[in-house]
């Protein structure tokens, strides 16, 4: 059996740690304002893709309305690019983004 090594008085003892995040940093899906879709119309998408209630609805659409963009959801990359694809199919500009934490 080989002897067991310890350090010499003073020596720091490194461990390695896992320079991996465990959690997914994220993904932001974005919707942006465009001269085509009529409010009510966005309102009806987002409840329809994200199972929103009215009021969480028109408070997301009131802001891309009046700020030209509202971040809609943070979430894994499957789930927001499957996110931005239902949005696009009814026609809204979307886009997904980087979390930036």
């Amino acid at each position: 059996m080989p002897p067991l090594e310890l350090p010499l008085p003073g020596t720091e003892i490194q461990t390695e740690e896992s320079t991996k995040d465990v959690r997914e940093p994220g993904y932001l899906v974005i919707c942006w304002n465009d001269p085509i879709n009529h409010m009510g119309y966005v309102t009806h998408v987002f409840q329809t893709v994200f199972g929103w209630n009215r009021k969480k609805a028109e408070r997301h659409m009131l802001e891309v309305h009046e700020q030209g963009k509202s971040v809609l959801t943070r979430d894994s990359f499957e789930k927001a690019e499957f996110y931005v694809h239902q949005l696009q199919k009814y026609s809204l500009q979307a886009t997904l983004e980087p979390a930036g934490d």
